[in-house]
């Protein structure tokens, strides 16, 4: 796993806006994310979750929390999670993304993400699905996504 970003998140998510700042860091490294103001709830190897506030920018014309904010926050968590659930000797890269809108997405959204199976380290590279559930305030499902994420040892192409 990258104990670098598990160690980090470890480090601050105990201390007053510790993941708060985990998450601005994040979006520091890969600054698109910054664009929906995700919040990292929890972060540990093969369960990530994530949360982002419906807010005038992430709207779209009906007033729902805009597709491709809900396929940033899958995007978000099931890379992060991807990575603190990695063997160290393994990286990753998204290959593709499905996605399903079950429901008008409003309020605060809550993304879970989760691996379709352990990753291991492996000689060759391998599909590892993230799966992403995004949840409304109330519980209910409002968007799913399963993001192919090519893993492969580090060093080899």
């Amino acid at each position: 796993m990258s104990t670098d970003v598990l160690a980090l998140y470890r480090g601050l998510a105990s201390k007053p806006l510790g993941r708060w700042l985990f998450a601005r860091l994040i979006c520091w490294k890969a600054p698109y994310f910054a664009s929906i103001s995700p919040r990292i709830r929890l972060l540990e190897p093969n369960r990530g979750e994530a949360s982002l506030r419906h807010r005038r920018k992430l709207t779209n014309h009906i007033g729902t929390v805009h597709a491709i904010a809900l396929c940033n926050l899958a995007e978000f968590i099931g890379g992060l999670t991807t990575d603190v659930s990695l063997p160290a000797s393994m990286r990753w890269i998204p290959k593709g993304m499905t996605v399903e809108y079950l429901k008008k997405a409003t309020g605060t959204m809550h993304a879970v993400a989760t691996p379709a199976f352990a990753p291991r380290a492996a000689e060759e590279g391998y599909e590892l699905p993230m799966d992403v559930v995004i949840n409304n305030e109330l519980g209910e499902p409002v968007f799913r996504a399963r993001i192919a994420m090519w893993v492969s040892p580090k060093g080899k192409r």
